[in-house]
């Protein structure tokens, strides 16, 4: 009860802040600027998902079912951009998200036979949350074993634009670097590699600097404050400061990052160019870990090369991507123990545990209206890997549909085959699944 009182008045004092800095702001930009300088922009959509999945025989889920897993999201986003002034403006971007089904419903279960099972960053229920960050603007309205409403700001910034370049404080997004299914540069809530959703990344609250006539190219610095889980503090060693410098030299675009994320130091450099019609990109990370957690440092690289044509009457676009995770493991079930493995994927910043992988994604354009993709990731050590078809239809005028599967293959004690769970007879495996969703947007 005091753990929930404690956030309530969390949360009031926030929206208290809140309100107080829309209308100072708010305010100040009326006075400061004419009428046909202000300026509000209001969209979103509505979107509706279904998943069957199927789970493996010989998962941890033959203690609860194996029957197909039948699962369904509501999601609908409010976005809204006020311009303030010709060189302030405020973001913000509200989501309600009602899920549930039978992997919820059986998850509820399998905690309470195997409590231990689940302290797993594989096998416990992930919801979006604001644990790590600066603002909780996260509540959840209700939740049982078989469903859960929350809703959250998304995006919550201000961002100003003066003549030497733009800052923009609050909760927002940031990507770098130029992986399409793989992103070692991409430290800040980057996408799995087997999202096929990705439209919106999820917000941090952070500081950014943009300075576009840095000298040759353009810099950009970020600062992350972060708090700590078990103690609600914000602290140094859960932030990030990082800058990243871009720039053109002998006809290839330059990426170089610095970074202290967390307790380890992580320094990179990316390279852009053309292959006669086709592009390719290259970007290789070092992170120099902290000496108490394990070995001194390891390398990640990406690198991939894309190309669109035309056959039959028909336009194609495909990339083929290579991923090294110097962090990865031969054996699977060791690598969930070890403490830099399982950081990184509680955190949503590492999603395979092995060390070499080939990917790639074909997509044809049936019709204006109709795509069809097919993307292809493989742990070409094992070998396993997964594949993913999917059609997307834009059926009418702000109406979306999009289905697919995802089909995992490999032999057993394979990454995607399936590997024991550390300390139980059972397997760590994902379940085969298809999907449906729509979408109206507005």
């Amino acid at each position: 009860m005091n753990q929930y009182r404690h956030s309530l008045r969390h949360r009031l004092r926030l929206l208290i802040l809140l309100s107080v800095l829309l209308f100072v702001t708010t305010d100040w930009a009326n006075a400061q600027s004419p009428p046909n300088d202000r300026r509000l922009d209001w969209g979103g959509h509505l979107k509706i998902r279904g998943r069957i999945a199927w789970q493996d025989e010989d998962s941890v889920y033959q203690l609860v079912s194996t029957d197909p897993y039948y699962d369904g999201v509501f999601d609908a986003r409010l976005k809204g951009d006020a311009r303030l002034t010709d060189r302030l403006s405020l973001e913000s971007h509200y989501e309600l998200i009602v899920n549930g089904g039978d992997t919820r419903r059986n998850n509820s279960r399998l905690e309470d036979i195997l409590p231990g099972l689940f302290t797993s960053t594989f096998t416990r229920n992930r919801t979006i949350n604001d644990e790590r960050r600066f603002f909780d603007l996260t509540g959840i309205i209700e939740q049982d074993d078989t469903c859960q409403c929350y809703h959250r700001l998304d995006r919550l910034n201000l961002t100003l634009t003066p003549d030497w370049g733009s800052l923009r404080i609050g909760r927002q997004a940031v990507t770098w670097g130029n992986g399409f299914l793989f992103n070692p540069m991409d430290l800040l809530n980057p996408f799995a590699p087997t999202d096929v959703e990705r439209d919106y990344k999820i917000g941090d609250d952070l500081i950014r600097l943009q300075l576009p006539e840095a000298g040759p190219g353009d810099l950009e610095l970020l600062y992350v404050p972060r708090r700590d889980p078990n103690s609600n503090d914000v602290k140094w060693t859960n932030s990030s400061i990082a800058a990243r410098y871009n720039f053109t030299w002998q006809n290839l675009e330059w990426d170089l990052i610095a970074t202290q994320h967390y307790q380890d130091y992580v320094i990179g450099i990316g390279l852009t160019g053309y292959l006669k019609d086709a592009a390719w990109r290259l970007d290789a990370t070092h992170t120099f870990l902290d000496a108490d957690t394990g070995p001194p440092d390891y390398l990640s690289l990406v690198a991939n090369l894309d190309y669109s044509w035309r056959w039959r009457q028909k336009n194609f676009y495909g990339f083929i991507e290579f991923f090294y995770n110097g962090l990865g493991k031969d054996t699977y079930t060791s690598a969930l123990a070890d403490p830099n493995i399982a950081a990184r994927i509680d955190r949503g910043e590492l999603f395979t545990l092995g060390t070499c992988y080939l990917a790639g994604t074909l997509q044809m354009e049936l019709h204006p209206l109709v795509n069809l993709f097919l993307t292809s990731i493989n742990n070409i050590e094992d070998p396993s890997g997964i594949l993913q078809p999917r059609i997307v239809w834009d059926m009418a005028a702000n109406w979306q549909l999009n289905t697919g599967a995802g089909i995992l293959y490999g032999r057993r004690n394979s990454e995607y085959g399936g590997f024991p769970l550390p300390g139980t007879p059972y397997l760590q495996r994902s379940p085969d699944t298809i999907y449906l969703w729509v979408t109206y947007f507005f």
